[in-house]
Parts: structure tokens; sequence; C-alpha cells
């Protein structure tokens, strides 16, 4: 018998093990339960590239309490996502998160006021920056929301960049495109040109401005927590790769 985590990330259900261990196999670690395997809710062995990687999501098991919650799992639920999404079809799913460079949030600046448009400014222009001189590539940024064309030699070599990953880089990289809206951030902070902290400020800039305008929402704080749990997740699991 084998076991898997929930299909249902929101669902809770009754925990059934007694501890969780790693055990290093040919192709990769696996995470056993009692000494049986975790299997993906695609039904695949959850195996992983690293002890390290492993050891973080054994660690995440045995902390659940009489009930299993997998939305304090993030790690094991990349490593599924790699599994049974990423690594079928790894090209494909690395030109989907390639197509973000052609609406970069960095591209996209602010028309007013003065101190958001300096903000920007100060904070986003090192970012494509360090991309310019890493890629070996040009952008063209605007004003407004209007779509703006990159040149077709950026997108090919972020496209390339992406797809120079493999499935569980893959999936690391995803939450922090989608929740940045940025692929520079997202490949800056994995490849190290930034900290954690200030790429999580760079992709929330906008939003922080508002906040400090307008003074922040309960709702819209809660739902910024999650992402941030999130986006620090995803982070967490690229360093253990």
């Amino acid at each position: 018998m084998a076991f898997g985590p929930l299909e249902d990330p929101a669902r809770a259900m009754k925990r059934f093990y007694k501890q969780a261990i790693v055990s290093p196999e040919s192709g990769g670690v696996a995470i056993l339960l009692d000494g049986r395997p975790v299997r993906t809710p695609g039904r695949n062995p959850l195996r992983v590239p690293t002890e390290e990687l492993a050891e973080a999501i054994a660690g995440e098991w045995n902390r659940q309490g009489d009930e299993i919650d997998p939305r304090s799992m993030p790690l094991t639920g990349l490593a599924n996502a790699a599994i049974d999404r990423v690594a079928p079809d790894p090209a494909a799913f690395g030109r989907t998160l390639a197509e973000y460079g052609e609406s970069d949030l960095l591209c996209y600046r602010a028309e007013g006021p003065q101190p958001l448009v300096e903000r920007q400014g100060r904070v986003w222009d090192p970012l494509l920056g360090w991309a310019r001189t890493r890629f070996g590539i040009e952008f063209e940024t605007t004003t407004g929301v209007m779509h703006r064309r990159q040149p077709a030699q950026t997108i090919e070599q972020l496209g390339r960049a992406v797809a120079a990953r493999g499935a569980f880089q893959l999936a690391g990289l995803a939450p922090l495109v989608t929740i940045a809206g940025s692929l520079v951030i997202a490949l800056a902070l994995a490849e190290g040109a930034i900290a954690l902290e200030a790429a999580w400020d760079a992709a929330l800039l906008d939003e922080a401005w508002q906040a400090e305008q307008w003074g922040a929402d309960p709702l819209a704080a809660a739902s910024l927590e999650n992402r941030r749990r999130e986006f620090e997740g995803a982070y967490l699991f690229l360093t253990l790769l």
C-alpha cells in the first residue's frame, strides 16, 4: 500500500501514519510514511531530487496534528506539481511561464503621481538592468496598461532561460512568476540576484503604494498574506533543489 496526499488541497483528513522518513533511491529520494512510499495525487511515487528537499517534505508530514492540512504543506504540493503536471511535458509548461515576459510587470509604469513614478524607477530599473546584462536583451517600457510588445529576441532569450530548467525548478518558479506578475523578478530571485524580501517588495510595489495612500483593507490584507506564504514557500522549494 502507498500513501498519497489529498486530492483536494482545501480538505483536511485524519492523520493515518506515525512517522515520515526519507529513503535515498535510484533516481531521487523518496518520502516514506511508516515505511511505505507516499504517492502524488496522480499516483506517481513522491520522489524528489535532493535529500534536503526530501527532509523538508518529511518535516511537513511530521508536523501535522491529528488532522492533515495540505495548506500547511507547500513543499509537498510543489513536489506533486513537479511530478504530475510539469514532468510529463516540461517544454510546454516552460513556454507558458515564458509568456509572462511579454507583459512583465516591470515594463508597465504609472503616469503619476511623481513619487510613485520615482519609486517604480528606483526599485524596478535595477532589475531590468540585471536582466539586460544577464541575458543580453532589451525591454520596452511604457506608461499605463496598454500592451507593449517586447523585442522578439527578448522573448526568445527569456524563453531559453526558462526552458533550461528541469521539472522541479519550473514547479518552484511558477508561483514566483504568477504571484509577482513578473518573469524578471522570478528569475532574479531564483538566480540569487535579489533577496527574497526585495523581490517581494518589488512585486507588491503598486499594492503597497495604494495601501499607503488609502489604508489596508482587511480582506485584501488576508489575501496578501496567503500570497506571501505561497511566494516564500516556492522560494524555499527552489533553495532546497
